[in-house]
């Protein structure tokens, strides 16, 4: 181009571009009048030629609410981005000054209830706000722009970088050339607008100095672990009408948190804490009939994924929730139905249960939307992980050993599907706004709530009777509880005085209720609050289940996997039968240093706390050191002469032993996974300190010295054998040495505890000194008590350097 012509073609580009701004319309309707409108809520327009998703935005200062999902996930347990997963929700609202727009989430955890809008105001101003996102107007049209929101939808709403960083997977960030906005799924109605995203994330994996990777999960679920894909969802959600009255939270009533706030406008004296239960609105054509239908019901739609049996199964259970709504003066107020065909189950409309698949076994679990200012669920989100029917079966398998010929008894398949149904039921519940009640079981299985573990009898030929291996419909508690969280109560009633009727009937006729935060630590402290039990009395189960586990161990060989498979696979089945008392001496372990309680309020007659007898603790404690006796943990020898190693294309995982043996199995391993078990419970630093802090009340409770001395008497200064029995009986003594070890020095236990986990092993290196004077005839007992010796001389230098 000559001199002369460059500034002619200058001149010309700006001339056009002048005309290019001069033709483009100020009208929002002439602007997308060539692209996909989707209208509704809030108003999107997809250009195709574009690849853009524009967002007309006509609501400013108007608060709604702003939901994010994972719709498609990574599919490993481990990692935990499942399919379905709920982000935040967040309450927001659009900003705006001149051509910028801000997405801004509010700070309902911080409110005044106060009709003063000054009151209001301080505090609102106390707190910080966050600003998600800023958009630039395309165009302004009165009190209506128009946004290019694609960037927005194509972020990492979920913080799945963030995520997967933590996780040890690596590092990972999105790239906006390999994702798209999901239009299959990218709708808008009247109440809520609905935005899908193909989102890839690219990076690398973690890997240390050594060039190890930090996890090997990853590459088991991704096709290329330099690049993620999943899909992200979002919704835009119109606000709940203020027709909903916030259930005010009981810490007796078996539901959960919605939301909780500091009001700044309570009177002083008063709490400045306010917690509101979670729950669907639910109210009643006629609340002065006994009963009557419910104005709008509450209605549960089940992925079509599932399939048969499984399918009618989780219908069955989700469906069982309408006894108790019934129960509780409602008609056709709960429904399960299938989803329809055309229906996204990200759609906030619908309340759904999903079929999960992962790679490996996982845990499901029921979520909701709720909306921050009342606790009022908007959507229930059930996951349910596909693999749990599979696991049943298979304890099933281990149990009977089934496949003495071509015929396959249906017993497996019926209590796997009974241990569906009930899943079903209990991660519904928690979308009804229901907590877990941990002590159901102590109540003849009063809820589905609780974690059930399958009870197999004996039956009257000798033979195992799974005809009660689960429960079936809700219990007594789960019928109480939706009575005292959803009846909906003739007018003129005192609402707060007819539900605190109803949790003191509950009481009075005997439920138990022990959540969480009680039941699910190895220290825990309350007897009556544990998982996957069964009974009243955890050492009558822990017996019963002893003699159903010898059992199985006794019968376990090749009938136990299918004809054809690898004799190998027994381990996979082997597992859960060798530890199915796991869970029941956690139950035993409670009653050690163990007290009831409730949670009890001031003039509700609830009894606050009551120690176990000493006569409890002390044959709980008998119980837990008969289980590290060799004989407990020892495996047959047919059994061990069965276990070949793995074949070609079988490979370990998760779910099976570590071993020090190579190819072939270790005999020793699944007791050291027992042993630690016992010991977990045994020495945990919460029950070593309550059981010095009984004794020191109460000097006829046992104290944690008492622990320590049987564990050596038991453990250490025993009998010692030859063969496995003195294999098995090093192994524990290692590890019994190598806790004591860790607890002494362990930097959150009590100093008292500390102090008496040194002086026990101050005795045990005083002992093994004179043992190594006069060492043992066999070879492998000698070198065992002088490298005990030796580790805790060393341990004596440097105590605190033990991990």
């Amino acid at each position: 181009m000559t001199p002369t012509a460059r500034p002619l073609f200058l001149l010309f580009l700006l001339l056009t571009a002048s005309v290019s701004a001069t033709a483009q319309s100020d009208d929002i309707n002439e602007w997308v009048e060539d692209t996909v409108a989707l209208e509704g809520f809030m108003n999107l327009y997809w250009d195709e030629d574009e690849g853009r998703l524009w967002l007309r935005i006509d609501r400013f200062d108007e608060p709604f609410l702003y939901q994010s999902y994972l719709a498609r996930g990574v599919g490993s347990n481990d990692i935990g981005l499942d399919r379905g997963q709920l982000g935040p929700t967040r309450l927001v609202s659009f900003v705006r000054s001149g051509p910028k727009v801000l997405l801004l989430q509010h700070n309902p955890d911080y409110r005044a209830r106060s009709d003063d809008p000054a009151e209001r105001a301080a505090v609102e101003a106390s707190f910080a706000r966050s600003v998600i996102w800023g958009f630039e107007a395309e165009v302004s049209q009165g009190d209506a722009v128009l946004v290019d929101a694609t960037a927005f939808f194509l972020r990492d709403a979920h913080g799945m970088g963030t995520w997967l960083s933590r996780s040890r997977e690596g590092s990972y960030s999105t790239e906006e050339s390999r994702s798209f906005i999901y239009l299959p799924r990218t709708k808008s109605f009247p109440d809520n607008t609905e935005i899908e995203a193909l989102v890839t994330f690219t990076g690398q994996r973690q890997f240390d100095g050594n060039g190890q990777a930090a996890s090997n999960i990853l590459p088991t679920v991704v096709p290329d672990t330099t690049a993620i894909t999943v899909h992200m969802h979002h919704s835009f959600i119109r606000l709940p009408d203020d027709g909903y009255e916030p259930l005010p939270y009981d810490p007796r009533g078996g539901m959960f948190v919605g939301t909780e706030f500091l009001d700044y406008a309570s009177e002083i004296g008063t709490p400045l804490r306010i917690r509101y239960a979670a729950r669907h609105r639910l109210e009643r054509t006629d609340p002065a009939a006994e009963r009557s239908p419910a104005v709008e019901p509450i209605i549960f739609y089940l992925d079509p994924g599932a399939p048969e049996p499984v399918r009618s199964a989780l219908l069955d259970g989700a469906r069982w929730w309408n006894q108790a709504f019934e129960a509780a003066g409602f008609e056709d107020a709960y429904e399960v139905r299938m989803l329809p065909p055309d229906a996204d189950p990200m759609d906030v409309r619908y309340n759904v249960i999903q079929w999960v698949h992962r790679s490996t076994r996982g845990w499901s679990y029921g979520s909701s939307v709720i909306d921050p200012r009342t606790g009022e669920i908007i959507k229930g989100n059930v996951t349910l992980g596909s693999l749990r029917v599979r696991q049943d079966y298979m304890i099933a398998e281990g149990l009977l050993a089934p496949y003495a010929d071509d015929t396959v008894p249906d017993t497996m398949l019926n209590m796997s599907l009974a241990r569906i149904r009930q899943l079903s039921a209990h991660e519904v519940g928690h979308t009804l706004g229901i907590a877990h009640n941990f002590a159901a079981s102590a109540n003849d299985r009063a809820s589905v709530m609780d974690y059930p573990f399958p009870l197999v009898r004996f039956g009257g030929s000798g033979g195992l009777d799974f005809s009660e291996a689960y429960g079936v419909g809700i219990g007594g508690w789960d019928a109480r509880t939706v009575d005292y969280a959803y009846r909906d109560f003739p007018a003129g009633t005192d609402r707060s005085a007819a539900r605190t009727a109803i949790l003191e009937q509950t009481f009075a006729d005997g439920f138990l209720y022990v959540t969480d935060a009680d039941a699910r630590s190895a220290g825990g402290a309350h007897p009556d609050g544990n998982l996957w039990d069964n009974g009243a009395d955890a050492l009558v189960e822990l017996d019963r289940l002893l003699g159903l586990r010898a059992h199985a161990l006794e019968r376990f060989d090749e009938r136990v996997v299918r004809p054809g498979q690898p004799l190998a696979t027994l381990e996979e089945a082997l597992v859960p039968i060798y530890l199915l008392h796991r869970f029941q001496l956690q139950a035993v372990g409670k009653l050690l240093g163990g007290a009831r309680y409730s949670y009890a309020l001031r003039g509700d007659g609830l009894p606050p706390t009551a120690p176990v007898t000493r006569e409890r603790q002390q044959a709980a404690l008998e119980a837990l050191l008969g289980l590290l006796a060799s004989d407990s943990l020892a495996l047959p020898d047919p059994l061990l002469a069965s276990l070949p190693p793995r074949p070609p294309g079988h490979y370990d995982d998760r779910e099976r032993w570590d071993r020090h043996t190579g190819t072939l199995f270790d005999p020793l391993a699944p007791a050291d996974s027992l042993t630690t078990m016992v010991l977990d419970v045994l020495l945990h630093p919460d029950r070593a300190a309550r059981l010095n802090a009984q004794a020191s009340r109460d000097p006829d409770l046992p104290d944690f010295n008492g622990v320590l001395d049987a564990l050596l008497e038991d453990s250490w200064f025993g009998r010692y054998g030859g063969g496995m029995e003195g294999a098995l009986q090093r192994q524990t003594q290692r590890r019994v040495q190598g806790r004591l070890m860790s607890l002494a020095a362990h930097a959150a236990a009590d100093g008292q505890v500390q102090a008496q986990a040194r002086a026990a092993l101050t005795v045990l290196q005083s002992w093994l000194v004179n043992r190594t004077r006069r060492p043992l005839a066999d070879q492998n007992w000698a070198v065992h008590h002088a490298a005990a010796l030796g580790l805790l001389e060393e341990w004596t230098r440097n105590p605190d350097s033990w991990p």
